[in-house]
């Protein structure tokens, strides 16, 4: 099969490699038809994470499923299908409370398994992982593209707005105007909140954000953008959403939290190590910090639901599409800020 491989910092090429096959009772083979290219795709892209050089990449699938092992039951073949970001079993002590990214028998999309960004992949716990869409909406294609966010960033989004603790009435500010702070915004809505501020630093990013439902938005930089949003929500509002990762954002975010707040961090930490976390900001004002990386899988269900009856459209924020062969091509783009996420349609 042909698959997206990464040979360093800047370097995405699709090569021929081993198509993965059923190796264990609980496997199910997907043939791609939909995936995406990641901003946490980016760090490794930029040399600013390790990752390891002809390791094929991708994590956002979404296809028809062509094998299953003796053991699945959730799923037949021919089936279509999504998975979340991170493979998980759905009965372990962990997938029961909700926390499937902690899962005890947990994969990643990567190595054997064929990376996302590819023609195949092998979900190696098929039954835990695998959402089904109904037959009814398997071939609608502006259905397919709003499905397709739940993979990653509209969950992350939606996790985002969960740990802030965003409800009905609720004023909060999204931080990162990227796929992420968007989702971040319509999960905001989703849930009920009446005034919702986006940060960010991009106009057109921040103009989607305000059709996605932002009230208000913020344009500035640095201490600058922590102050107008203070202004704009007398002081600072209860609920942050941290949906950058960044040092810069997660000073933000507490900076602006209202004492006895709650800032819902998502954003994949980079840099934080090495600036140091304001912990004393977050004692001296009783803030709370939650969140971490979003069990998506945990929220597919609910999040479905909305897609397909219409109240939930997260497919503005693909920008740009591209076949595999462009998967290098969309690297580039959202590098260089051409694009707010790329969708790639894999044809076979």
């Amino acid at each position: 099969m042909r698959a997206a491989i990464y040979r360093g910092p800047g370097e995405i090429t699709v090569e021929e490699v081993s198509k993965p096959e059923i190796e264990s009772p609980t496997d199910a083979i997907v043939r791609v038809t939909h995936t995406a290219v990641c901003g946490s795709d980016l760090w490794f892209y930029r040399g600013e994470s390790d990752r390891e050089e002809g390791s094929p990449v991708g994590h956002e699938p979404m296809g028809i499923v062509e094998a299953v092992g003796e053991d699945v039951r959730s799923v037949d073949p021919g089936d279509r299908v999504f998975a979340p970001f991170k493979i998980s079993c759905g009965r372990c002590e962990f997938c029961r409370k909700g926390l499937h990214t902690s899962c005890a028998n947990g994969d990643s999309w990567g190595g054997d398994n064929g990376g996302a960004q590819g023609e195949f992949v092998r979900a190696t716990e098929a039954d835990g992982t695998l959402v089904r869409v109904p037959d009814r909406h398997a071939d609608d294609e502006a259905t397919l593209e709003a499905v397709l966010p739940l993979t990653d960033v509209m969950g992350t989004g939606h996790h985002a707005a969960v740990s802030a603790g965003v409800g009905k009435g609720d004023t909060c500010v999204v931080v990162g105007d990227g796929a992420v702070g968007l989702c971040g915004v319509l999960a905001a809505r989703r849930l009920g909140a009446e005034r919702i501020v986006a940060m960010g630093h991009h106009e057109d990013r921040l103009e989607l954000a305000e059709s996605f439902g932002a009230t208000e938005t913020v344009a500035a930089r640095g201490d600058e953008a922590v102050e107008r949003a203070r202004e704009l929500t007398y002081g600072g509002p209860t609920h942050v959403m941290e949906c950058v990762g960044a040092a810069s954002a997660m000073d933000s975010a507490i900076d602006l939290c209202r004492p006895g707040g709650t800032v819902g961090y998502v954003g994949v930490p980079h840099g934080v190590d090495d600036a140091g976390l304001d912990v004393f900001s977050l004692f001296q004002d009783n803030v709370t910090l939650r969140g971490g990386v979003a069990p998506v899988r945990a929220y597919a269900e609910e999040l479905l639901a909305d897609v397909l009856q219409g109240t939930l459209d997260p497919s503005p924020i693909f920008t740009k599409t591209v076949d595999l062969d462009g998967v290098p091509e969309g690297y580039r783009a959202m590098d260089e800020r051409e694009a707010i996420k790329v969708l790639v349609k894999v044809e076979h």
